[in-house]
């Protein structure tokens, strides 16, 4: 089986790494953080240099990173993978990023004869092996990694041309905004008239009610817990989601109303030193507020 490469060893790129190494494919890592390192080394890849050495043993290249700077710098810079992909070298782009990007890198890969996909994924990380995703870009480039992106996804969708993917990914993350901040807001409140965070939490789970999603549960739960300080997405991630997308639609003459002030929340939340955080811990961003405006007697 050849050989895959992965750029981004983080909390999706190792769940997909995880699947292809039990698919036998062999893995080669390329990352800047020991905790990523030692984490891919432990579980049987090969480590990588720099995105260049990588694309010397790799014609299938994935990529899971935070941003575009990040992406150009990996695919274009000087020790970028296109400095030394072979032409028949496939690069698959699972960052959530925005579509002019990937539609450049796309464009400087298609000179060089080198395939260029967009495939954001869509899904948590404990979904691995259901991911959703669509894909932007050629046909025939997608017929050539197929396999690989089928030990990690569920489903995969081709939506277009290049950029496609993106857009897609930006529109779920406006809506994964609005649910996570309207939880967010909604546990705050509660204590404030007199329920506990847990007794309503168990109570709106235990109805079956149409507002139970699965985002619903899995947040809640972080709040009720307090488990968000290792997070699985984090408010700084959310923030940069949210202002491309909210770009994205400006740029095209479609204002995000809603996604604006959505991102208010969440740069509020990031500015009190959440950042880091998960989602889940924006809660604790309305505190300040309310702790100072005590509810009536």
């Amino acid at each position: 089986m050849e050989p895959v490469g992965l750029i981004g060893f983080g909390v999706m790129g190792s769940e997909a790494g995880s699947k292809i190494l039990e698919a036998g494919y062999p893995l080669y890592v390329y990352d800047v953080t020991k905790s990523a390192i030692d984490k891919a080394v432990a579980m049987g890849a090969s480590l990588k240099p720099s995105p260049a050495d990588l694309a010397r043993t790799c014609s299938i290249i994935l990529m899971f990173l935070p941003g575009p700077r990040q992406v150009i710098d990996c695919v274009s810079g000087e020790e970028g993978l296109l400095q030394y992909a072979s032409p028949d070298a496939v690069i698959v782009d699972h960052s959530t990023i925005d579509p002019g990007t990937t539609v450049a890198m796309a464009a400087l890969a298609a000179k060089k004869k080198i395939g260029y996909l967009d495939a954001p994924v869509l899904g948590r990380p404990s979904a691995v092996g259901h991911w959703a995703l669509p894909i932007g870009g050629e046909q025939e480039t997608l017929g050539r990694c197929r396999p690989v992106l089928e030990t990690f996804s569920g489903r995969i969708i081709p939506v277009g041309e290049s950029g496609m993917g993106n857009k897609i990914k930006l529109l779920n993350q406006l809506m994964f905004s609005a649910i996570n901040a309207m939880t967010a807001e909604m546990m705050a409140i509660a204590s404030h008239v007199g329920i506990s965070p847990n007794l309503l939490y168990e109570t709106i789970i235990d109805s079956r009610a149409g507002t139970v999603s699965n985002l619903f549960i899995e947040l809640g739960r972080n709040i009720v817990n307090e488990n968000y300080h290792r997070p699985t997405f984090s408010i700084d991630l959310l923030c940069k989601d949210v202002g491309l997308a909210v770009r994205m639609a400006s740029e095209n003459g479609a204002p995000a109303i809603l996604g604006q002030l959505i991102q208010t929340i969440n740069e509020m939340a990031r500015a009190q030193g959440f950042g880091s955080k998960d989602t889940s811990a924006m809660w604790q961003a309305y505190k300040p507020f309310w702790d100072k405006n005590p509810k009536s007697s």
